[in-house]
């Protein structure tokens, strides 16, 4: 593999996993509700789909959706519901005072499990995926290996870029020093959640 193609791959993922996007706004809101270690799992959740669709590409996924244009369509259907559900739950995320509730003691982190199996709703996902390997793979013997650098440097590049918009929720966290303004940011999340549609709508 040349270098300078490694190196435009890295640039590639970089930017595609840092720019704002329903991963990213809901791992800034869990930063500031639960901190960056508690998040740490969601974190593996995003780079361990990623992974996942990436090697699904990789053998030949992403044609199907050439082939069956309407599938995409569901996929952003799918993922608009399952969005819309997930910003109405940052917006109504519990403040420190609500959490001694026992009603909202189950309020946690997004699992890894979770975390990884939103990418298969994930338009924007699917999108890096089929342009990352529609672009950077080599034809003939340098195929897999092509593939599986790709995958490496989503992964590496992927844990920086997502990482930084969880350590930006714990930062924002320490100005959130009350109940109200906590509730305010809740609802900011949950509405800049809900405007990711347009990005998966457009």
């Amino acid at each position: 593999m040349d270098g300078s193609l490694i190196l435009a791959i890295s640039l590639f993922a970089f930017v595609m996993s840092v720019t704002p996007g329903p991963n990213n706004i809901m791992l800034l809101a869990s930063g500031a509700q639960f901190g960056f270690q508690k998040t740490l799992p969601h974190i593996f959740g995003i780079l361990l789909g990623m992974a996942s669709l990436l090697s699904a590409v990789l053998l030949g996924l992403g044609a199907v959706f050439e082939l069956y244009p309407a599938l995409y369509d569901l996929l952003k259907v799918l993922g608009s519901i399952y969005l819309c559900w997930l910003a109405w739950k940052i917006a109504n995320a519990p403040t420190n005072d609500q959490l001694r509730d026992n009603k909202h003691r189950s309020d946690k982190p997004m699992s890894v499990f979770g975390a990884l199996v939103f990418q298969f709703v994930n338009p924007k996902a699917w999108a890096m995926c089929i342009g990352s390997i529609s672009s950077f793979t080599l034809a003939g013997e340098q195929y897999i290996e092509s593939g599986l650098w790709i995958m490496l440097c989503f992964a590496l590049m992927g844990f920086i870029a997502i990482s930084l918009w969880a350590y930006l929720g714990m930062e924002i966290a320490k100005w959130l020093t009350t109940a109200k303004r906590k509730q305010r940011f809740n609802y900011a999340m949950g509405l800049m959640t809900f405007a990711t549609l347009f990005f998966i709508i457009a």
